[in-house]
């Protein structure tokens, strides 16, 4: 059973009082009886301020021997009828689990149908009233005294309603995760409302007109009894009006104080539901946006991780959208030497775990510098600088990420890797079909960025960039960086200028070993 209870004492005590009538047979029976002794009271107290019982003289005695009797008859059997009901509506609840289907809708309507049993219940009583007045009261003062009856019955039926409906509210929670709607047509704050001015106000003001209709009772009596109503519909009005600006006033201020949460990218709330109203029902589709909102946000995330936070922001801003568009980017490709060997040595699982530490830090190198790790191939990955992210300084970027992922990488001495830059023109889209896309970048500067990756692992500083990127990159940058040569790469049939820093990040015995171990050998590209 889930209780929300507050931190204020009074409440608690009252929240788990409530529970405890909720799974109980005999609180509800308690509930019918007390409504039905209730409305015996206020037909009681009516018929003696307007002077009915002091005009009815020693027959008043009979009146109300007979009418307590039937009150207390027709109690038991209402009491006896909602004990089946809570059975078959809430027995859930006493089981620990939650309703079925059937059950949670019976729920909704438990305020509705236990009034309508309490307020048939009174209409026999009404008819046995009518004929006892009609022999022992003329035939004005018979229909006020019946009038009057009719009234208790009423207020009889709205006390059970109004007090069942909150003693439901601890189960709402659980009823909410069944259906929805979480709510009925006869639960809505309209018809509350209206129950609530009908027993505070409704019935006083009612009473005082009848008062005032009597022309049996004499003009001091019908004032006093008129005074009485009036003053009880006072208090009783503002009491109720108290109590409605509270029952609403609370639930906003926590969905209020929720929404900021929401707004301030707090997305673990949770609002219980516990009322079957309108606001009950705003309670339940914040709930539900919530939950999409951290739903949207858990597949973001493992979009993100899988095609990168810009790539999956882009998607979620444009759908489901071939579209592309012309950049000027750098690539960046990064390969493993001696991968093959490497793999055949070492048990899969070590060398997965050895290549997932190098792709950490190609990653982590590539997002610092603004740049997108567009996709692994085995044990290779692309890193783009300038899409789908415009940077303005894209050259920069991808050399310095290069210059850091080799230094991390083989300060590591875990695996050894060749480096390849390039800039140019590229299409950056989506290609695929509506069904299955793919962000990639589609240019000459992604296949001479392989190849010049190719002839890097053959060189000392492990990185080998073409003339374009070191042409765009700040001066800063460009100082650190030499002239390599001419190389004639594979699959081109223009020559590409090469660059690499200036730094080398080993001597020639520590690469020595390097290449026993990994059985490459590096040659020297061709220079012109």
């Amino acid at each position: 059973m889930e209780l929300v209870v507050s931190e204020n004492g009074g409440v608690m005590h009252f929240e788990r009082a409530r529970t405890r009538m909720l799974e109980s047979r005999f609180g509800m029976a308690s509930i019918a009886f007390g409504s039905a002794i209730a409305g015996l009271v206020v037909v009681l107290v009516e018929l003696t301020l307007t002077g009915v019982f002091s005009r009815l003289g020693d027959a008043a005695v009979t009146i109300i021997i007979i009418t307590t009797v039937y009150a207390i008859l027709a109690s038991i059997v209402g009491t006896s009828t909602i004990m089946a009901m809570h059975r078959r509506t809430l027995g859930w609840v006493c089981e620990g689990r939650l309703p079925y289907e059937s059950e949670a809708k019976k729920v909704l309507r438990f305020p509705l149908d236990s009034a309508l049993l309490g307020g048939s219940l009174w209409l026999p009583g009404i008819v046995l009233e009518a004929m006892l007045f009609a022999v022992f009261l003329p035939g004005r003062d018979n229909a006020i005294a019946v009038i009057l009856v009719a009234l208790g019955g009423l207020s009889s039926a709205g006390f059970t309603y109004l007090v069942v409906d909150s003693v439901i509210r601890p189960a709402i929670p659980m009823v909410a995760k069944v259906v929805r709607p979480v709510g009925h047509p006869s639960s809505s704050v309209l018809v509350r409302v209206g129950i609530t001015w009908a027993l505070a106000s409704g019935l006083p003001i009612a009473s005082v007109l009848l008062v005032l209709a009597d022309t049996g009772s004499g003009q001091h009596e019908r004032i006093r009894s008129a005074v009485y109503f009036a003053i009880f519909g006072l208090i009783s009005g503002y009491a109720a009006t108290a109590f409605l600006a509270k029952s609403v006033a609370e639930p906003l201020d926590t969905l209020r104080r929720s929404l900021q949460k929401i707004e301030h990218g707090d997305l673990d709330v949770v609002v219980p539901v516990r009322t079957t109203s309108e606001i009950g029902l705003v309670e339940a589709a914040l709930n539900d946006m919530a939950s999409g909102l951290r739903e949207r946000d858990r597949l973001r995330d493992v979009f993100g991780q899988h095609v990168g936070t810009h790539v999956a922001q882009r998607a979620i801003d444009r759908g489901m959208d071939l579209t592309g568009d012309m950049r000027e980017v750098s690539a960046l490709f990064v390969d493993v030497v001696g991968s093959t060997a490497l793999a055949h040595q070492l048990e899969p699982r070590e060398f997965v775990d050895k290549l997932n530490r190098l792709l950490s830090i190609v990653v982590d190198a590539t997002t610092v510098n603004g740049g997108l790790v567009n996709k692994f191939e085995g044990d290779a990955a692309l890193c783009i600088f300038g899409a789908p992210i415009e940077l303005d300084d894209d050259a920069t970027c991808a050399l310095r990420a290069a210059r850091r992922i080799r230094d991390e990488v083989l300060a590591a001495e875990e695996l050894d890797i060749g480096l390849g830059v390039a800039r140019g023109m590229v299409f950056a889209g989506d290609v695929g079909s509506k069904t299955r896309l793919e962000y990639t970048v589609i240019g000459d500067p992604v296949n001479e960025a392989a190849r010049l990756t190719e002839a890097a692992k053959a060189v000392r500083q492990r990185i080998l960039v073409s003339q374009p990127v070191i042409e765009a990159a700040r001066s800063d940058e460009r100082d650190l960086w030499v002239p390599h040569g001419i190389l004639r790469l594979r699959g081109r049939e223009d020559e590409t200028k090469s660059w690499t820093d200036n730094r080398g990040y080993r001597n020639s015995r520590e690469r020595s070993s390097a290449d026993v171990d990994t059985g490459i050998s590096h040659t020297e590209p061709r220079q012109t």
